[in-house]
């Protein structure tokens, strides 16, 4: 005889099976939803349920069968690791793009309208072809199209930022458009120090776009025996772990290859000019010394702090909910981009005990290559071989 009591767990566990189904359901079709819900449960359910980290990266660009139908040849990605000098080299490719003949900015009014950034998810519920679209057909608020920024008729290439690496980005791919890849790494604990107050640069309507993703640090965590939220995301294991360690290794394994250059982050800042002239040298432009200098100057941190051309606006954003204004919103607070970029000093914002914990991750992830290892942290030359 059943009764009604040994009935209950039935039920229940009818229930929980069919809660399982229904957020299954919702992550699969419509995961946008998730992103009215507060943080963390927001990403909790966003990540569980197999969808992308973070909720507003996509790589659908960048497909085999994609990617033809929007690049050119001769086109640049810079492919730069997270929080190691994307923007910078996006403004200083511009720079040599035009030889340092854009002074007064007139073609580089914000970093995501010049150089446009393909991975990044603008709308709740946007894919690339929609975007992709919108790249060609949106006119902004002065009346200027969108297109004559990105793919302004006197460019010799145009420039796509990207975070992700091989085989995410198609780099030997065979046949079709021949691209260029820049690559950029920095000393890990670097980054780690960098991606921390980052988290909490972003503006609150960014982040109420993407449920409270990235959360704001409290400062008072960064020195403690814990790794702060940021450093565990980009640990390995955590949801961001390609951030760092995957993409310095996946890089490594395509630095010789003709249509990529690897750099590392503490080369450009010891020598700007040597890293302008290699870098316009990669791409095919000339410079006579009167442009490379001039060119250099641009690209320092000092005149990017003035310029201030880098708040990230979202100007394929077309939420209907009307969750962002393209005139005034931006991802970013101003002035948060352009800091001292300094070299080796990231550990000293961290506890002993978190820097040892992340040097025992470099040297689990990189250890087997002590070549990989050292330039990982240090630059320099790659090894001869």
């Amino acid at each position: 005889m059943i009764t009604k009591t040994s009935s209950i767990p039935k039920k229940i566990g009818t229930a929980v099976v069919g809660f399982a189904i229904l957020i299954g359901s919702i992550g699969k079709f419509a995961p946008h939803l998730f992103m009215n819900l507060p943080f963390p449960l927001s990403i909790i359910l966003w990540a569980s349920t197999g969808n992308s980290m973070p909720p507003y990266f996509m790589d659908d660009a960048w497909k085999e069968d994609e990617i033809d139908s929007w690049m050119k040849d001769g086109d640049l990605v810079v492919a730069t690791g997270a929080k190691s000098g994307t923007t910078w080299m996006l403004y200083c490719t511009h720079q040599i793009r035009t030889k340092g003949t854009d002074l007064d900015d007139e073609l580089y009014p914000d970093v995501s309208l010049t150089t446009p950034w393909p991975d990044l998810r603008q709308s709740r519920k946007a894919n690339w072809i929609q975007q992709k679209e919108r790249l060609n057909t949106t006119i902004l608020p002065d009346g200027r199209a969108l297109r004559d920024l990105w793919d302004h008729p006197s460019y010799p290439f145009r420039i796509f930022k990207s975070h992700f690496a091989p085989p995410d980005l198609p780099v030997t791919k065979k046949g079709g458009k021949k691209i260029k890849y820049m690559a950029m790494a920095r000393n890990g604990i670097d980054v780690a120090a960098s991606m921390t107050p980052f988290y909490s640069a972003h503006t609150d309507r960014f982040r109420n776009l993407w449920g409270g993703f990235p959360p704001v640090i409290d400062e008072s965590s960064y020195d403690s025996a814990e790794p702060p939220a940021a450093v565990k995301d980009i640990l390995p294991g955590g949801p961001l772990g390609f951030f760092y360690f995957g993409y310095v290794k996946k890089w490594w394994e395509y630095r010789k290859e003709p249509n990529v250059i690897l750099l590392h982050y503490s080369d450009i800042r010891k020598d700007l000019k040597g890293g302008v002239r290699r870098i316009a040298k990669f791409l095919d432009v000339d410079l006579n010394p009167k442009e490379l200098n001039t060119v250099t100057e641009r690209c320092g941190i000092e005149h990017m702090r003035k310029a201030n051309k880098f708040l990230y606006r979202l100007p394929l954003n077309d939420d209907p909910e009307a969750l962002w204004d393209l005139e005034k919103d931006h991802i970013i607070n101003s002035g948060s981009f352009v800091k001292t970029g300094g070299i080796g000093t990231g550990a000293a914002i961290f506890s002993d005990k978190v820097v040892a914990q992340w040097k025992k991750a470099e040297e689990d992830e990189f250890g087997h290559n002590p070549a990989l290892l050292k330039w990982a942290r240090e630059g320099g030359d790659f090894p001869s071989e």
